[in-house]
């Protein structure tokens, strides 16, 4: 059986990966919008309520078998 995710990594990868994209919000609204602290409204409020989505998406694709294989059963005669 192949490992499984615990629910903390989940959320550890959730937080890392929005670090990044938060950047990326604020450089892109700072660029639309010429303000830089509308900027990091956009990218605050945004990093908040994407974690928790990519948590949940995260934790529902834990649950599928979609794309996974499962390792061949092993004999006990290996030696």
């Amino acid at each position: 059986m192949a490992a499984e995710e615990k629910p903390y990594r989940s959320l550890v990868k959730a937080i890392s990966w929005r670090m990044t994209g938060t950047a990326d919000t604020i450089l892109i609204s700072w660029l639309i919008t010429g303000q830089f602290r509308a900027a990091l409204g956009i990218g605050f409020i945004e990093l908040f309520t994407k974690i928790g989505l990519y948590y949940v998406h995260e934790r529902i694709w834990n649950r599928l078998d979609f794309g996974r294989v499962k390792p061949a059963a092993k004999d006990n005669f290996d030696i």
